[in-house]
C-alpha cells in the first residue's frame, strides 16, 4: 500500500540562516490540524572558541495564544537535553559539536510552538544557524 506522505506535511522555515550573536525567536507555528512538529536547526561552525560559558543552546517554547510563550516542558520534547531550561533539545559547547543538524520534536499540547536560539557568553564573531519547521499530520493516508 502507497502512503501518502507529503500531503500530511507542511514546512516552513522560521528562522532565516544568519550569523547570530544575541538570543533570537523564530517566527511561531500553528499546531491547528498537526499534531507534532520537528525543528530542524542547521547549525555551522562558530566563529568563537565555545566553552562552558560560552555557547548556544537550542530550545523549543510554546503558547496558547501566541503571544506569551514559555519553555517547553521537557516531557513534551521528545529528544530533551539537560539545559538552562526545559525544552532545550541541544547544547553546542565545543568546536566538535557545531557544524551539525539539531533536530528537536514537540509532541505537546499547545497551539503554538517556536524555537529558541539562546546565547550564552560574548559571541563577537557568533556562530551561523538556519532552522526549519516540519509539522505532521495526525494521520498518514493511503493513496487512493
Amino acid at each position: 500500500m502507497i502512503r501518502d506522505f507529503l500531503s500530511n506535511l507542511k514546512v516552513d522555515q522560521v528562522i532565516d540562516p544568519a550569523v547570530i550573536t544575541a538570543d533570537t525567536n523564530s517566527t511561531s507555528v500553528d499546531m491547528k490540524d498537526y499534531n507534532s512538529v520537528a525543528f530542524y536547526a542547521l547549525v555551522g561552525e562558530s566563529g568563537d572558541t565555545l566553552s562552558g560559558s560560552v555557547m548556544l543552546e537550542l530550545e523549543i517554547e510554546d503558547s496558547a495564544d501566541d503571544t506569551t510563550f514559555a519553555d517547553a516542558a521537557d516531557a513534551d520534547v521528545r529528544n530533551f537535553v539537560a539545559g538552562t531550561n526545559d525544552g532545550t533539545f541541544a547544547v553546542i559547547d565545543a568546536a566538535a559539536e557545531d557544524d551539525a543538524v539539531f533536530l528537536g520534536q514537540y509532541d505537546g499540547n499547545e497551539r503554538y510552538v517556536r524555537c529558541v536560539l539562546q546565547i550564552t557568553g560574548t559571541h563577537s564573531n557568533g556562530i551561523p544557524v538556519g532552522v526549519i519547521a516540519v509539522r505532521t499530520g495526525k494521520n498518514v493516508l493511503p493513496v487512493t
